[in-house]
């Protein structure tokens, strides 16, 4: 039988490179996990996002659930007992965001709410112990010593608190009544301080998950190029830059002030932007207390170092808004305090495109959008 002659359409087919398929959402599974230990209490598939996940560096945030009773397993009123349970994401099997579970409201409906607070939240339920540390390093010791005060009868954290080699003096007394949150924000804002975050895992025997309170120096993978790009117009379907100096986002004379009252007040020196205002720049100033309790001067002139560093330029913050499925993946390609490289081909802001590169200083992803957003800040 004669086969039909193959044309020339056909043979430039076969030259083409074949077609990529397309990409795929991450599978995304939710399971409900004794806090404490981390065991496995369900798999929740009518577990559904209201709105966007999201995560912050030295900070906790919030989310809000529905579960469908209807697709709900058996033991779902264990699997999310507030207080008790935590739940967590899996993109793909990876463990990429845990929340603890804090209200839960339902009766006549066939759903049930759940509101839902990253394990940060739980530092500030606890409070700072006595300590008196003299020269000694900032995260092996210091940090880690306070996420420690977490440990009795606490939620099982894992400390990963390497040392830094960076030494400070630091004195807390339990009777100020400061949370391990606050001491840590504290200690995260002053000049060089150390950056903070609790993350959440596979423990190894797979059975269950486990919370690790990460300390660094600086958190995440900061290479001069970052593995992950996203690309506008591409992956990114928006992007925004937001410029301020506002109070509080900008300044070029910072003070930070400690207890006390009038001329027995503690205070740092002013710290001054003197080549900001030698070229042109106004005197835009900064008073604020950074902590409680805190009297050294010592420790508000680094805090105002810090402060200063930050509140020179003004804000300068890179919100994405790229497309989930077409994007690096999180949690594959890049996580919370990453380098990551922003290309902007052409738009109205930037007719010539840009490319910048900026830290993940947190990020929020809509499953159900199929969205994610990292928060870029220059530094």
């Amino acid at each position: 039988m004669t086969q039909p002659a193959t044309t020339r359409s056909d043979r430039l087919t076969s030259m083409l490179p074949p077609v990529p398929p397309a990409p795929q959402p991450a599978q995304l599974t939710w399971l409900g996990c004794d806090l404490r230990t981390g065991r496995i209490a369900e798999e929740l598939p009518a577990l559904t996002p209201t709105g966007s996940l999201s995560r912050r560096l030295g900070a906790y945030t919030s989310a809000a659930f529905t579960l469908a009773l209807a697709g709900a397993p058996a033991a779902w009123e264990a699997a999310t007992d507030p207080g008790r349970t935590m739940l967590v994401a899996l993109a793909d099997e990876i463990p990429v965001w845990a929340g603890i579970v804090l209200t839960r409201s339902g009766g006549s409906a066939g759903t049930v709410q759940l509101g839902v607070a990253t394990p940060e939240a739980y530092l500030d339920r606890r409070y700072a112990r006595d300590h008196t540390w003299t020269q000694q390093d900032e995260t092996s010791v210091i940090a880690a010593g306070l996420i420690g005060d977490t440990a009795l009868d606490g939620i099982g954290l894992t400390i990963d608190a390497p040392a830094a080699g960076r030494v400070r003096d630091r004195a807390y007394r339990g009777a100020d009544d400061a949370t391990v949150l606050s001491r840590l924000q504290e200690l995260m804002g002053v000049d060089g301080g150390p950056e903070w975050t609790i993350d959440v895992r596979w423990h190894s025997d797979t059975t269950r998950l486990e919370l690790i309170a990460r300390v660094r120096q600086r958190i995440g993978v900061q290479s001069a190029s970052p593995a992950a790009v996203f690309t506008h117009p591409g992956d990114v379907a928006a992007y925004e830059l937001f410029e301020s100096y506002e109070a509080g986002r900008g300044a070029t004379v910072v003070q930070a002030r400690g207890e006390g009252e009038g001329d027995s007040r503690a205070s740092s020196s002013e710290t001054v932007a003197a080549d900001l205002i030698a070229s042109g720049w106004p005197r835009y100033e900064y008073r604020w207390t950074p902590g409680t309790a805190i009297t050294s001067k010592n420790i508000l002139d680094s805090h105002a170092q810090a402060a200063l560093a930050l509140l020179r330029p003004g804000a300068r913050v890179w919100s994405v808004d790229a497309v989930a499925t077409q994007a690096p993946r999180l949690g594959r390609d890049w996580q919370i305090g990453d380098n990551i490289r922003l290309q902007v081909l052409t738009s109205p802001r930037h007719p010539a495109g840009v490319d910048m590169a900026g830290r993940a200083w947190g990020w929020d992803w809509d499953p159900r959008a199929d969205r994610i957003s990292p928060i870029l800040a220059e530094e």
